[in-house]
């Protein structure tokens, strides 16, 4: 056995009649011939899926559970090959999350690049973010309304996988009693069972108070303990009722999440005050803090520059960049009805009683009767309705015959209600009857750009690696040589930075400059597919591997043609087996060894008529291919071209 060579003996795979041949390793090899002929069969069908059974059979029985694996060919022997890469034209099989960047990493060392050496700024005021003492945060804190109830929790986990028991122990031994699990407080005792394979948030429960004067010391005490303990970050918490209490949390608990429908039901309130009380969570760092806003932020990190990645996607979208959400024009169909006749289609019962006043209170507000036909009312009526008046505290009036009940809350709106619906459906009959009314339409949260507002505000000279993203291939390797850095930056990037530059430039190399990096891997044909895997692999710089690529060249102009062909020279030249499923002339020519098979299609071929280089394919009188590399043959061009149809005018 040559190890210089791949011998393939009996190949009988599909339409091959016995095919015997030898192939010379860490060469350029083109399989060529008519349609049918088989030659993409003893490519991928018989070299490659040999090569990759193989290797796969070399690895453990559990690690094979998890590979797919091609069946075994009809063939007698081969022998001298090497692990197989095959790298065909495929547009399905991409994930929607996967862009241009993602494929080609490029986008894994922006992320780095930025975090590294990139300025946070607020994304409110675009000023870039400085640290926080521990005395800043608690004079942040002490700014909320007089009496306002707090939470002061320190953020342990933040979107991880695991159950976290021997860390609730751990939590409980060092004398914490609570915890907030995924939004709800609960005792350390009493700590639920989480599932392993769900991303939890986890916050430890450092003191509960009323904010007054008398208790800033131990607030003092309570944010210096959180900070210690999260690595300099504190979470305020502001959205409880109820009366203080004296020990470390102790007295509190938190009701179980609301289901959806309660969570639209209106809500009473006490009576408003000069100051109303804050809701939600306030986020502070001893580490970075906008000092006009007075907003705090987790440092950057590559998982806060990640889309695929809780810490940074943005959560409108879950960091797809859009959203399948319930469409404004498609909810009313008839817009001469009026709201109380169901000019939004998809409500389909009729408004009874208790949704009434609800609705009434909200034409109250804005202005506006319920009566009036849909196209007749003004946009901010119409957004009142369909999109709810946000945090805006509203004063419903329920009337009956024995008097007035008067309650407070917010309104979300009826496409909130709807989108409720449509996840609570199980049918699929009526899951389709909502998604008539839906669209696939941008995020409105983030634009489109995947990340959340603390991601997108890291600049890096001026752009943001939203910026950089929507850049072409060619822009962003002009943005990367013109980047200026100081010697420090310079530093730590360096060696990012050649990595990029190399990855770019192989896809240059391979005609792809007009790619955006955010482009949508569904969205690529099949040859800018096949073109993006061809220079991931060369920026791989794997040796002794056997590449088998289908009809690289489709879909490229002549112009860029000779790029790829240097390409999969330079594959070659770093020690690799190239072969290629071809009909272009160009790279039949470049080409080390050209094999031929045919000499017809389906049971009329399965043969090799000739294999060689491309002087010797070219001599050869049973190749077709040969005919037209030395001229005897060519396509005719006719002298006269049949007239285009214009189309008539009407």
């Amino acid at each position: 056995m040559d190890p210089r060579t791949i011998q393939v003996i009996g190949a009988r795979e599909h339409n091959l009649k016995d095919v015997s041949l030898s192939l010379p390793r860490d060469k350029l090899i083109c399989f060529t011939g008519v349609s049918g002929s088989g030659k993409s069969t003893f490519a991928f069908d018989t070299i490659f899926a040999e090569g990759q059974r193989r290797y796969i059979e070399s690895l453990s029985a559990y690690a094979r559970q998890f590979l797919g694996q091609l069946p075994k060919p009809n063939v007698d022997k081969i022998t001298g090959l090497s692990p197989a890469i095959a790298i065909q034209q495929k547009t399905s099989g991409w994930n929607p999350r996967s862009t241009v960047g993602t494929i080609t990493q490029i986008h894994d060392f922006l992320r780095v690049l930025f975090a590294r050496i990139g300025t946070q700024h607020c994304p409110d005021c675009t000023r870039p973010i400085q640290a926080q003492t521990r005395d800043q945060i608690v004079a942040r804190i002490v700014q909320l309304p007089p009496d306002t109830g707090v939470l002061i929790l320190a953020p342990m986990v933040r979107g991880q996988k695991g159950e976290f028991r021997d860390f609730f122990e751990d939590m409980l031994r060092q004398g914490y009693a609570r915890a907030r699990v995924d939004g709800v407080v609960v005792k350390l005792g009493e700590a639920p069972a989480l599932a392993r394979n769900v991303r939890h948030d986890i916050e430890i429960v450092v003191d509960r108070l009323t904010l007054t004067e008398r208790v800033r010391p131990r607030l003092a005490e309570a944010v210096e303990t959180a900070l210690r303990l999260a690595d300099g970050s504190v979470i305020v918490q502001t959205d409880h009722d109820g009366p203080p209490s004296g020990g470390r949390g102790a007295g509190w608990l938190a009701a179980p999440q609301r289901d959806s429908a309660a969570a639209r039901r209106p809500r009473s309130r006490k009576a408003p005050t000069d100051a109303a009380p804050v809701s939600g969570d306030l986020l502070l760092s001893s580490r970075y803090a906008c000092p006009s806003c007075g907003l705090s932020f987790d440092p950057p990190s590559p998982q806060l520059l990640s889309f695929n990645s809780p810490v940074g996607m943005c959560r409108a979208c879950d960091g797809l960049g859009e959203r399948f959400d319930f469409d404004d024009e498609l909810l009313v169909p008839a817009p001469s009805k009026s709201f109380l006749d169901l000019a939004i289609e998809p409500m389909r019962t009729r408004i009874g009683k208790w949704r009434r006043h609800i609705y009434q209170a909200v034409a109250d507000h804005v202005g506006f009767d319920l009566k009036t036909p849909w196209n007749g009312l003004s946009p901010a009526a119409r957004s009142a309705l369909l999109h709810g008046l946000g945090s805006t505290h509203l004063t419903f009036t329920w009337r009956w015959s024995g008097g007035v009940w008067r309650h407070g809350g917010t309104f979300d709106g009826v496409i909130a209600e709807l989108r409720a619906n449509y996840r609570k459906a199980k049918a699929p009959m009526v899951r389709a009857y909502y998604e008539k009314y839906m669209r696939r339409t941008a995020c409105g949260e983030c634009h489109g750009a995947r990340l959340n507002r603390q991601a997108a505000a890291i600049r890096l000279n001026g752009d943001s690696i939203v910026d950089v993203g929507a850049m072409t291939i060619a822009e962003a390797d002009a943005w990367v040589q013109r980047l200026e850095l100081d010697a420090t930056q310079h530093l730590i990037a360096d060696q990012i930075l050649r990595e990029i530059r190399e990855r770019l430039r192989f896809l240059l190399d391979v005609g792809l400059d007009y790619l955006s990096l955010d482009r949508a891997a569904p969205t690529l044909s099949g040859g800018e597919s096949q073109r993006i895997r061809l220079a991931s692999q060369i920026g791989c710089g794997l040796v002794g591997v056997l590449y088998v690529l289908d009809e690289p060249s489709i879909g490229l102009h002549a112009r860029d043609n000779r790029r790829l062909l240097d390409s999969l020279l330079r594959l070659r030249d770093m020690g690799n087996t190239v072969i290629v499923v071809e009909h272009d002339e160009e790279t039949m020519r470049s080409a080390d060894v050209v094999v031929d098979f045919g000499p017809g299609p389906g049971v009329r071929g399965g043969e090799v008529v000739a294999v060689g280089p491309p002087q010797k394919v070219a001599r050869s009188r049973r190749s077709v291919t040969g005919q037209y590399l030395r001229g005897a043959s060519e396509i005719e061009v006719p002298e006269r071209r049949r007239p285009v149809n214009r189309p008539r005018r009407a």
